[in-house]
């Protein structure tokens, strides 16, 4: 489990230069070749909440966002993240190196102090483990906090959307699927499976598999992992490399 940083701490991140994260993501930028509307008509000279949807895995277009923003107008957006995400060894620690931070009251009102713009999901990880027709939903449970913070300590809230990821995977077995088989309820009379996924929400979907537009090749599921010494983490991903 990765050590979750205190709201002090969080203040002493130093991100890279805008043109060294543009770099890190070129790769995935000339992949995906992303499309953004409406960033050069934005004045940042205020500080802002940025909520959003989460898309399917979440991760294919939350950097490529991040590092644009950043490269545009020089403001790091500072991501709220599920305590889940801190209990992976490694990966946690690289989120945080992003610039990632407990998503909770005190983590987020420590960053408004700051007058760093902050990024949040209220979707959170059930966004993420969509179901069969549900692309592009917003599934936030009332989660109404990170407002709550924003007119406490005067933010813009800077509403956006992202398009295409949902569009890349179909699903063929979701959690509804899973938590309904005759195997989830005989495992759940001896396992908490409930608690362990936080009744169900945590159940990720299946995909067609392969490498083609519309399948999973693998993304954010990687078959071979490893730590360096200097604490470095690497990963691949099967249909990758």
């Amino acid at each position: 489990m990765s050590k979750i940083q205190s709201p002090a701490e969080i203040l002493q991140f130093k991100p890279p230069s805008p043109s060294a994260l543009r770099a890190q993501m070129a790769l995935a930028r000339a992949y995906f070749n992303p499309w953004f509307q409406g960033l050069d008509t934005l004045k940042l000279d205020r500080p802002a909440l940025w909520v959003g949807n989460h898309t399917l895995y979440g991760l294919l277009d939350v950097p490529l966002m991040v590092a644009e923003i950043y490269s545009r107008h020089g403001v790091m957006l500072r991501g709220l993240g599920d305590r889940g995400h801190f209990e992976l060894p490694g990966w946690g620690k690289l989120l945080v190196s992003a610039g990632m931070v407990l998503g909770s009251p005190e983590h987020c009102a420590a960053l408004m102090e700051a007058k760093q713009h902050i990024l949040v999901f209220p979707g959170g990880g059930r966004e993420v483990m969509r179901r069969k027709g549900e692309a592009y939903q917003l599934i936030w449970k009332q989660r109404t906090g990170f407002a709550r913070l924003a007119i406490e300590h005067g933010y813009d809230i800077i509403p956006f959307g992202s398009v295409g990821p949902d569009e890349n995977f179909q699903i063929l077995l979701d959690g509804r699927d899973i938590s309904e088989s005759r195997l989830w309820r005989l495992l759940s009379q001896r396992l908490p499976l409930d608690a362990y996924t936080r009744n169900g929400d945590m159940i990720t979907s299946w995909r067609r598999p392969g490498t083609s537009v519309d399948a999973f090749c693998g993304c954010c599921n990687p078959s071979h992992f490893a730590l360096t010494a200097d604490g470095s983490f690497v990963t691949t991903e099967k249909g990758i490399v």
